[in-house]
């Protein structure tokens, strides 16, 4: 049986130093192909790396650039007609308070009875209350 032991024991080193070698070779050749680069062509990568970034970025700026200005002219058009709509609905509102005033005032001139001039009044006041209610939804929903 020493025999048998001496044999498997010359067998194993055998494949073990054969084992080695190929993983030298291998790992040699490995090391070899994706060994780092020089420092001057480093060098020139991050340099390229740094140019492809900063054109990018500078993209990036004007497309922000081109989207603001749209933004802002959308604002300004937007802010206009909100305004011009908000000036028609309150010269609208000024003329109907300027008319149920002049009613207002042509009931109490033509009306002796206190009491039916009252509510006369009290009804137009109504309207009046009304049409600004309308004129403010009408605001809003703009």
């Amino acid at each position: 049986m020493s025999n048998q032991q001496e044999e498997n024991q010359n067998i194993n080193s055998k494949d073990f130093l054969i084992g080695s070698l190929i993983g030298g070779i291998v790992g040699g050749s490995l090391a070899l192909i994706f060994a780092p680069k020089s420092g001057k062509e480093l060098r020139g990568d991050i340099n390229q790396g740094a140019h492809y970034v900063r054109d990018r970025a500078n993209d990036w700026k004007d497309i922000a650039y081109e989207k603001g200005n749209e933004w802002r002219d959308y604002a300004k058009e937007q802010s206009g007609q909100i305004g011009q709509t908000v000036s028609e609905k309150s010269q609208d509102l000024t003329s109907k308070l300027r008319e149920t005033k002049e009613t207002i005032q042509e009931k109490i001139n033509k009306t002796e009875d206190p009491e039916k001039a009252a509510e006369e009044v009290a009804q137009a006041i109504d309207e009046a209350a009304r049409a600004v209610d309308q004129d403010e939804d009408n605001v809003t929903n703009v």
